[in-house]
């Protein structure tokens, strides 16, 4: 499988993009190259990769950089195929309706999927995503309206939610 990747300096770092024929398949935060092969490794098992330099993968390097600029809605429309179990992508399909600005507790993403027993398991899918920011798992709080875990770490999350001007409370 033919895999475009790109490397893009943002206020929070390097980003490492990677898309395929459907769309991005994973965003790493500080330049962790090395971790998003290992994912689409992972993922796609023996089926052999030819990793390509792609200036703007699936259109992600500009709508970001938009993003970063601004444009907080540049990335909705971004295509994404971020593999997983159907659950995890019900619950990431979940997580692009949250918009900028806007906050959800991990219970009102169980809600949203008509799973409200399934909070654990939202929690354990927003930790698992691959497309972090395009999925913003990073509107997620706490019920409390407090910051809890993040990939990228909790001053990433933080930066996202100021610059998307997210108050830290829920709705």
């Amino acid at each position: 499988m033919r895999i475009a990747v790109a490397e893009l300096d943002t206020p929070l770092g390097r980003l490492t993009l990677s898309a395929g024929p459907d769309g991005l398949l994973a965003i790493g935060f500080d330049g962790s190259r090395a971790r998003v092969e290992a994912h689409l490794r992972r993922r796609y098992g023996r089926e052999p990769l030819e990793l390509v330099e792609d200036a703007d993968p699936a259109g992600a390097a500009s709508a970001l950089a938009r993003y970063f600029a601004g444009e907080l809605h540049a990335i909705d429309a971004l295509p994404c195929d971020p593999g997983g179990t159907p659950f995890q992508r019900e619950v990431w399909h979940a997580l692009r309706k949250i918009g900028p600005g806007h906050t959800a507790s991990y219970g009102d993403v169980a809600r949203a999927i008509d799973r409200p027993e399934a909070v654990r398991a939202v929690g354990l899918a927003n930790g698992a995503n691959p497309i972090p920011i395009v999925i913003p798992c990073h509107r997620v709080i706490g019920a409390d309206g407090t910051l809890v875990g993040y990939g990228g770490g909790l001053a990433t999350k933080d930066w996202l939610l100021a610059h998307e001007g997210a108050r830290l409370q829920l709705g």
